[in-house]
């Protein structure tokens, strides 16, 4: 008898000693994968931030990322479990679904902000283009046209034409402020113009007329992508409101009906198809936004 209870406590020992070690490692594992995944997201919000010239610490935007997140996963668990008739688990589930959508907020405003920025910019370009060829015309320098459009004044595109003059102020020579520019603003317009204006100058050709004519190309291009996006806007509403349906009939069927909803908020094959069924809605959302993406 006394060796079957020995028997067993060395057994017992042994799991003990195997579950502990298994969690060790599961913990090492998500200590490490959670680093990479903060060093990562820290690496591309501080390119974000300084894409809008925004002078705010990367791990502000992870922080601000974080509180947001918790705080709308505890709203909603404490209106829904204690305001409503649903369960607590109901509450739960929903308040974890909302507080990973509410995670990436942050960043997706950055990339809007990015977005409508680099808009204004290329907007901004033609005239930018004019206004340098007229001021080559009338005899002024290449660096004192470019001056020209800092002394304008106009948001954006003044203020990275000041960060071409400063740099090139501190003795960068104009090709390498170009390439550090177009480098900074990934803008297929700006493009055209800074190789033009490199060949122009590496072959002696006639900057103002190549100018002239990147103008009238920037014009047709803004045509061209204007006409696009009104094309395409029924489909891009299109795509939001499918993407949302499935959503709302969800929150609608478990307010209506909660009884039907309780086979998916309450077992773990109900939570993983729900969790299955988000993951289809927001790649069919992708995919067809991806159709919908026309690059001219």
């Amino acid at each position: 008898m006394s060796e079957i209870l020995n028997l067993g406590m060395i057994a017992c020992f042994c799991a003990f000693l195997c579950v502990t070690l298994a969690t060790l490692v599961f913990i090492d594992f998500i200590s490490y994968v959670s680093a990479r995944y903060k060093e990562k997201y820290l690496q591309e919000a501080t390119a974000e931030l300084d894409d809008v010239l925004l002078q705010v610490p990367a791990g502000r935007i992870l922080d601000v990322s974080m509180a947001g997140s918790a705080f709308v996963g505890f709203m909603a668990i404490t209106i829904i479990g204690a305001g409503t008739k649903w369960t607590w688990g109901q509450g739960i589930m929903v308040g974890i679904i909302l507080a990973t959508l509410a995670f990436p907020v942050p960043r997706m405003i950055l990339k809007m902000l990015k977005k409508q920025r680099m808009k204004k910019f290329n907007n901004q370009l033609e005239d930018a283009m004019a206004s340098i060829s007229s001021s080559l015309k009338a005899g002024f320098s290449i660096n004192q046209a470019l001056e020209t459009i800092v002394e304008e004044n106009i948001y954006p595109i003044s203020v990275e034409f000041r960060l071409l003059v400063q740099e090139m102020r501190l003795g960068v020579s104009l090709e390498d402020a170009l390439e550090k520019m177009l480098a900074r603003l990934e803008s297929p317009d700006f493009e055209l113009v800074a190789t033009a204006i490199i060949t122009a100058r590496q072959t002696g050709g006639e900057l103002t007329v190549v100018l002239d004519r990147l103008a009238g190309v920037i014009r047709e291009r803004l045509r061209i992508s204007n006409k696009l996006s009104a094309m395409t806007a029924q489909g891009k509403m299109q795509a939001g409101v499918i993407g949302a349906m499935p959503i709302a009939l969800m929150f609608a069927m478990t307010w209506i009906t909660p009884r039907v909803m309780d086979e998916f908020f309450g077992s773990m094959a109900g939570i993983l198809l729900t969790v299955f069924a988000f993951v289809m809605v927001f790649f069919g959302f992708i995919v067809i936004k991806k159709i919908l993406t026309i690059d001219i």
